[in-house]
């Protein structure tokens, strides 16, 4: 078992459209290379009801997390796939206040000092990442972007996430763990 984890590798989007019954479909997912940091916070208010001088009962509401994904480069890829940019006949990406940025899974794989996991975070939205640089001076010092994203509970199911760590039983799971959003097999 794990005792501590480390590193963050094989990040992966799939872009999803939802159907008027609710179900999810996810495109094939793409890499998104460059990873640098990855900050998923909870997000949920925690409710403490008081009685017999204490708190009496506790709970959390469970709305999923919220943070960040620090990348070298925004890609084309998620551009075009995520952020609805559009590519006009002479390649420039263009911008425009119409649209629509579309909803997507996002998979990871964090290291382990004995075993790798790997994620599926399954209802994600995030925010139009900042555009910056800085002058280069006595070295070239990469700047990154940074994508602002919540990841919800699916509308459907309720499922937040899945992580799986490798096992003898699910080997050739996990190893194509990121060729397709994992769902939860349904019992027989």
């Amino acid at each position: 078992m794990n005792k501590v984890k480390f590193g963050l590798s094989n990040v992966h989007i799939a872009p999803f459209t939802i159907n008027s019954s609710g179900v999810y479909t996810y495109e094939t997912p793409f890499a998104l290379k460059g990873a640098v940091n990855l900050t998923l916070d909870p997000s949920g208010d925690r409710a403490d009801f008081n009685a017999d001088n204490t708190i009496y009962f506790s709970d959390t509401a469970n709305n999923g997390y919220e943070g960040s994904l620090e990348i070298a480069m925004v890609t084309d890829e998620f551009r075009t796939k995520v952020l609805g940019e559009t590519v006009d006949s002479n390649g420039a990406y263009v911008e425009n206040k119409d649209d629509v940025i579309k909803g997507f899974a996002l998979g990871f794989q964090i290291n382990g000092d004995e075993k790798n996991r790997k994620f599926w975070y399954y209802n994600n939205s995030v925010t139009r990442p900042s555009n910056n640089g800085s002058t280069t001076e006595n070295s070239k010092t990469p700047q990154t972007d940074t994508l602002n994203i919540k990841a919800m509970p699916r509308l459907s199911d309720g499922k937040v996430r899945a992580f799986l760590t490798e096992t003898a039983d699910n080997k050739s799971v996990y190893d194509s763990f990121f060729e397709s959003v994992y769902e939860t097999p349904v019992s027989a």
